[in-house]
């Protein structure tokens, strides 16, 4: 933001050279970046934060400056000009969408004559870097520069029927701007049409057709508030940018609207002639309401380290247009319209600290904190992160947001999205971690490193079941280009190394957006926590993975995991005597599955049992038909004494025999 010198003394006196200004400015917040000298004029270069609009117009700076120094701040004073006619008589005003423009003000001069600015308005504009156009234009840029308020300056004979038209754009419509750019503007864009067609793009630029020329003799001065969001969206989607837009994107002052509009008038009566309709045309949706925030004395020394005296603090409030009053031994302060930065106490003991003086915060050579024990939730969450990483699984950080077609793929219904002006597309919240890990295996494969195995444990946003809300939740997913086998080891030993002895299992069964007959839902003691399975063909299709690469996936519930971390975890003395470990074959149907056989084999009553671990399935011509053999390994082991072989031969009997009955099972030779 570039700031004449000359212009600030016209609000402010300034009694300082300019460099002991800048550094007086850059004290409360306003850097200095260079200091340019004219052959007239000084020109200060200063950094304003986005929090702070109201600092991109001279008016904000002087105010800021009165602030600091104690000086008195002397904003610009508008008589009522002479009328002629009334405005609601001459134009209309309609907005069709109050959402992205809640301020919409329109005033109406005749006869004005087009020409040269005067020397003092040229000369200041020029020195901030503004090119001077004619009188007309430069009196709406010196408002911007002056007030932090875009305006618009149309050739009112132009406006068909008179009429202003804040609506969306059509698909497709047409603009040409006043820098001739040819625009195509979409349906999420805002602007300002007449009766007949579309003239400016809402709080970028106006358009060609209805500029101000030579040829003019009415205008009609736009003043309003655009949604920052949608102005932002539409400058970057047609790549124009403007000290208009600039200044839109970061808001402004909703009250100061009608009076930059009425200074505006002024000027151009002042330099351009002609006569200002009666009234104005302001189409407000929701009236500005003040509201106030509270400051407890004692909490601002406690805050800042130093105390500063309860009436130096309502001294500096006040300074700042805040209008302090003691209330119950706090200070409650009324915010004015372009401080919208201003909501919590906290923002105003940072405005006591600034104007006060950073530099009286006393600072100590030694800082001290204390150091606390690693709690639950980050013990487990590293236990879980260091059984991925030591299964060969490399750590990713992705985005909330997906496309809403992606979170269709794995569900479930009702995902919550951001509205579309604001984020067309990856709007989504995710509601699982697996289609961003999906993009991450996309990423790696387009940079010719195909094999990949990758994990996340981060939130997700699971719609509640009869609720417009969702309930933000923390879930492991793994996916990679190894079988499923390792990939479900892994996600197991990080089970495992949080909740000890629980039974972990799985059942087949569908799951969205994971191949038919490959999936299943992971089980911690009975309650299902999660899925695993091969990813489908389409969802790979959708993704433009090589199909030829199967991507195994898995996803289990941290809170699950975090609900039966730190329980106390019972061990067995190692025993002394060897184990005897026997490897099983047994035939069976197709549709038997290992859970089953699992299950049945583990409901023996077999103490000496203390391993059961599946091996492999074979199906092939030696089977026959419709049958699989499983094998599997029952390891046994006695605390008091090395296992006989008739002893082992006996339990081994007894699972075949128990097999043979629930399942028509048959030994492999």
């Amino acid at each position: 933001m570039k700031v004449s010198l000359n212009w600030l003394t016209d609000y402010v006196d300034i009694s300082v050279s300019a460099a002991e200004l800048g550094e007086q400015l850059t004290q409360i917040g306003l850097n200095l970046e260079e200091i340019i000298e004219t052959p007239t004029d000084v020109v200060l270069d200063l950094e304003v934060t986005s929090n702070r609009p109201d600092c991109l117009g001279h008016l904000g700076i002087a105010r800021e400056i009165a602030a600091a120094s104690g000086a008195h701040f002397r904003p610009p004073q508008i008589p009522n000009p002479p009328t002629s006619g009334k405005v609601g008589d001459l134009a209309a005003v309609e907005v069709l969408d109050d959402d992205l423009c809640p301020r919409y003000t329109a005033r109406v001069i005749r006869g004005v004559k087009v020409g040269p600015s005067p020397g003092w308005m040229v000369e200041r504009l020029e020195a901030i870097g503004l090119r001077s156009i004619n009188n007309i234009v430069d009196a709406t840029n010196y408002v911007l520069m002056e007030y932090s308020q875009p305006l618009h300056s149309f050739d009112y004979d132009k406006l068909t029927d008179h009429k202003i038209i804040v609506r969306r754009a059509e698909s497709g419509e047409m603009l040409v701007s006043i820098d001739e750019t040819h625009c195509r503007l979409d349906e999420q864009m805002l602007v300002i049409a007449d009766a007949e067609k579309c003239v400016a793009i809402a709080g970028v630029m106006g358009g060609l057709s209805t500029e101000v020329t030579e040829a003019t003799s009415n205008v009609l001065i736009e003043s309003a508030q655009f949604d920052p969001l949608v102005t932002r969206r539409t400058s970057r989607t047609l790549q124009l940018m403007s000290e208009s837009n600039y200044r839109f994107e970061r808001g402004v002052d909703p009250v100061g609207v009608n009076e930059a509009s009425l200074r505006a008038a002024q000027l151009i009566i002042e330099i351009a002639g002609g006569e200002l309709a009666e009234g104005v045309l302001d189409v407000w949706a929701d009236p500005w309401k003040p509201r106030t925030v509270s400051l407890r004395p004692e909490r601002c020394d406690a805050l800042l380290g130093v105390e500063t005296p309860q009436q130096r603090q309502k001294e500096i409030l006040s300074a700042l247009g805040l209008s302090p009053k003691l209330e119950g031994g706090s200070i409650v302060c009324t915010i004015p319209s372009h401080r919208a930065d201003l909501q919590r106490e906290v923002d105003l003991i940072e405005e006591v600290a600034r104007v006060q003086g950073y530099d009286i915060i006393p600072v100590s050579s030694h800082v001290t904190h204390s150091v606390r024990a690693e709690g639950l939730p980050q013990q487990t969450r590293r236990m879980v992160t260091e059984a991925m990483t030591g299964g060969g699984f490399d750590e990713t950080v992705t985005s909330t947001f997906v496309d809403g077609e992606e979170a269709a793929l794995f569900g479930p219904e009702g995902s919550v999205s951001v509205d579309t002006i604001a984020r067309k597309t990856n709007n989504v919240l995710r509601a699982t971690l697996i289609p961003s890990l999906l993009r991450a295996c996309k990423t790696n494969q387009d940079n010719a490193n195909p094999d990949v195995s990758l994990f996340e444990l981060a939130g997700v946003f699971v719609p509640k079941e009869n609720s417009a809300l969702t309930e933000e939740r923390v879930e492991l997913a793994a996916v990679s280009t190894r079988d499923l086998r390792t990939l479900r080891g892994v996600l197991e030993e990080a089970v495992f190394s949080v909740v000890g002895q629980a039974v972990l299992t799985v059942r087949p069964e569908s799951v969205k957006g994971f191949a038919d007959g490959i999936s299943a839902v992971v089980l911690i003691d009975s309650e299902p926590v999660g899925s695993l399975g091969m990813i489908a063909g389409e969802v790979l299709d959708y993704y433009g993975l090589n199909p030829d690469r199967p991507i195994a996936a898995g996803r289990i519930s941290f809170d699950a995991l975090l609900a039966r971390a730190g329980a106390e975890r019972g061990y067995e003395p190692l025993a002394k005597f060897p184990p005897v470990r026997r490897d099983l074959s047994v035939v069976v149907d197709g549709g038997v599955t290992w859970g089953g056989l699992l299950e049945t084999v583990l409901g023996l009553n077999q103490p000496m049992r203390v391993g059961l671990d599946y091996v492999t399935t074979y199906r092939g011509e030696q089977i026959g038909g419709g049958r699989k053999s499983v094998t599997f390994t029952v390891t046994y082991r006695s605390q008091q004494a090395t296992l006989r072989s008739e002893e082992v031969d006996a339990q081994i009997d007894e699972i075949v025999s128990v097999l043979k009955k629930e399942f028509a099972a048959e030994l492999r030779a």
